[in-house]
């Protein structure tokens, strides 16, 4: 059962992905800025972070913070690159060829990720039927594309 609501918040993520995408997108226009609202929607999900971690009573590992390697810091990086480029693309591409691509790209990597063990869990090769799932996903988003 424990699987079973992991399964169903990581679909409820993903779902939520394009709400999240139209409503930055709108904050783009409004603020006549995308990174502007980037920064802004951050800035509100730091804020809603602090409120749950004070409300659960978390806990942090100062040491732990302290000894994490460098790398690991690209990752906010990389979620101002992902929340910037979603608001551009969004209103040029449309959610679903914008997410067809996303998670193309996503499913893409993760592969790559689990074949060469490179941060994750445990390695798991690449295999034939995972090649043609991406393709699956890749001729979905050609689909969505031309249609």
């Amino acid at each position: 059962m424990n699987k079973l609501i992991w399964i169903v918040l990581a679909f409820l993520s993903g779902a939520f992905l394009p709400i999240q995408a139209g409503l930055n997108n709108k904050l783009g226009k409004a603020v006549a800025s995308p990174v502007h609202a980037a920064l802004l929607s951050f800035i509100v999900g730091a804020i809603g972070l602090i409120v749950y971690i004070l409300i659960t009573r978390q806990t942090v590992s100062w040491e732990g913070v302290k000894d994490a390697p460098r790398y690991v810091w690209i990752a906010g990086l990389l979620g101002a690159f992902y929340v910037t480029v979603i608001i551009l693309a969004f209103p040029k591409l449309g959610p679903g060829l914008t997410f067809g691509l996303v998670v193309a790209g996503q499913m893409t990597l993760s592969i790559l990720l689990e074949h060469f063990n490179i941060l994750v869990a445990q390695q798991n090769s690449v295999s034939y039927m995972k090649i043609v799932g991406v393709a699956l996903v890749v001729l979905g988003v050609i689909i969505i594309r031309r249609y």
